[in-house]
This record gives C-alpha cells, structure tokens and sequence, in this order.
C-alpha cells in the first residue's frame, strides 16, 4: 500500500509533537526540581550562531501545523518576526500544536496531494510539489528543531532517552 500525503505528514508530525509535550513536561519537572531558571534555558543555545532553544520548539510547530496551512493555501512565508515566549508559553505552543494537528482528517489532507507549494521568504522564491515541501523541506526541518529541542534538554541534564523522542509509533495493528 502506498503512502498517503497524511501518512506523511500528520502522522509523523504528531508522533514528535506529542512526544515533545511530555519532553517539555520532564525539561520543566528537571528544572524545578535543580532549581534551573526557565527562562535561561528558553534562552540557550548550542553554538553561538545557533538560534535559542525557544525558537527551536516554535519552529518544529511551524514546520508541522504551519506545513500544513502551507501545503493549504499553496505559500509557507517564513515568519516575519518571531513570537516571544517563556517556558511555559512553550508547552502551551506544543499542547496547541498536538490538538491542531489532531483536528485534520486523513480525507482532508490526502484532498490537498498533488498540488504545489511556494516557499516564499523575501527574494528567495523555491517552488515545490505538495510532496516535495513535505518530503524535502518540512520534514527534514521538523526533525532538526525537534531534535535540538531534545539535545538542548539532554545537554541541561534532563533525563530523557530515545524513546522519549520517539513516543508513540506507527505500529503494525
């Protein structure tokens, strides 16, 4: 059976996106607990020329429930400016994320396959096929911000593991 363009997005984008609330949840119960400000670490970097690890949970939102009101209305703009939020404000992102994305039906997005997508940021015009957004550049962009956002938490100390990042797979019913 091939797969469906929801296969393909939906499905992997809540996988993560529900797994990142629970990373959040632990990032937060670890800082409490060793008295780490929040705030610090919404702030924290990897690498200098790196951005924050605020800007790493709100890009793997952008590149999921943004995605998909790209691949809606045919242009993903990149964010003009980007949103200020603390810890908390964070986890609130994630939460409303995860229901966003629980709210697509698989008709719904499979109805929007074959189309076309067009990255528009400034100058820089990329035109793409539906799959090709998805398969090129949404997908590959969710797991890196997703990814730093994990390695951020475990960096700080934070006890997670990889089934944490996996959390609930696609397994055979």
């Amino acid at each position: 059976m091939a797969s469906s363009l929801y296969d393909i997005t939906v499905a992997p984008y809540q996988q993560v996106v529900d797994a990142m609330v629970g990373i959040l949840d632990k990032g937060a119960e670890h800082a409490n607990e060793l008295g780490i400000d929040l705030d610090e670490l919404v702030n924290f970097s990897l690498y200098e020329d790196m951005l924050p690890f605020g800007f790493q949970v709100f890009a793997t939102a952008l590149h999921s429930v943004g995605a998909l009101q790209a691949i809606e209305s045919g242009v993903f703009n990149r964010p003009e400016s980007l949103p200020q939020h603390d810890y908390a404000g964070l986890q609130n992102l994630m939460a409303e994320t995860a229901a966003t994305l629980g709210s697509y039906s698989r008709e719904q997005v499979d109805a929007m396959s074959g189309g076309e997508v067009l990255f528009a940021a400034g100058e820089l015009q990329l035109p793409f096929t539906t799959e090709g957004y998805v398969m090129s550049f949404s997908l590959p962009n969710f797991y890196f911000h997703a990814t730093t956002t994990y390695d951020i938490l475990r960096l700080k100390g934070v006890p997670l593991g990889k089934m944490n990042f996996l959390g609930s797979m696609q397994l055979k019913k």
